[in-house]
């Protein structure tokens, strides 16, 4: 049974919704503990890393690609990462009525939590392509589960602003609108252009994979220690793992 686009989307429009729930617990707190925030992050990197090469590439692999579709797919996601990160972090905003200064590292998160959106939302739309909707709805719980973290990370410095939880909510959303907007297009032309399916696998791969190690690991080095980075990241891996194995994929 294949997917619909209105499917594809409407679970892309959840997954943006997990984002959110990361504001959620600074309607009782303003403090949130840095090593729980650093494993949390760990933990979600380790589902993102097990997606992209147990899920992503090997389903590649399945659809009867050659490695070199696949590394081809991988090596392209990743540039893509790199060469959006370095285009759009460069900008300067402000949130709210809070000062340039006050504003930047809520600005920078947002920046980066954004472009990193692009390629979950194109694994979405990929996942949902192979016409296993088992494994397109995998990738899209992985990255809601990823998303909560993402949510805090956002919140966390325009809450200790005195940002309300109410907006701080609505701004961890903003963050992974690409997912929607990206998971739809990235459906519809791996489901009409089928051979270049499993470039499109390990494109997405690719792009999640480079996100994770640019972005996630050095954000867990300042929050906690490097061992707890470590055992918070294989505890991921290793969920994402037997859930895969669990549904059968």
């Amino acid at each position: 049974m294949n997917a619909t686009l209105w499917q594809v989307f409407w679970v892309a429009v959840a997954t943006d919704f997990a984002c959110g729930l990361g504001a959620v617990p600074f309607a009782f707190t303003k403090q949130l503990s840095a090593r729980w925030q650093g494993l949390s992050y760990a933990f979600a990197g380790g589902m993102m890393i097990s997606a992209a090469v147990f899920s992503l590439a090997a389903q590649g692999m399945e659809h009867g690609a050659a490695a070199w579709q696949i590394v081809v797919g991988l090596l392209a996601g990743a540039v893509f990462f790199w060469w959006t990160a370095e285009h759009l972090n460069d900008n300067q905003w402000k949130i709210e009525n809070l000062s340039v200064e006050d504003s930047r590292k809520s600005v920078l998160l947002i920046v980066t939590m954004t472009i990193h959106s692009i390629p979950e939302g194109l694994a979405i739309g990929v996942g949902y392509a192979t016409g296993e909707l088992k494994f397109g709805l995998l990738l899209a719980m992985a990255i809601a589960v990823h998303n909560i973290p993402e949510g805090i990370a956002v919140s966390l410095p325009l809450k200790a602003k005195g940002v309300s939880t109410w907006k701080c909510f609505w701004y961890a959303i903003l963050t992974s609108v690409p997912q929607p907007v990206f998971a739809v297009p990235a459906f519809l032309f791996f489901n009409h252009f089928r051979l270049l399916l499993p470039v499109g696998l390990g494109f997405a791969g690719g792009a999640m994979i480079y996100l994770v190690i640019a972005e996630m690991i050095p954000e867990c080095a300042h929050l906690c220690t490097k061992h707890e980075t470590a055992w918070g990241f294989m505890f991921g891996l290793v969920v994402m793992m037997l859930f895969t194995a669990g549904i059968g994929l």
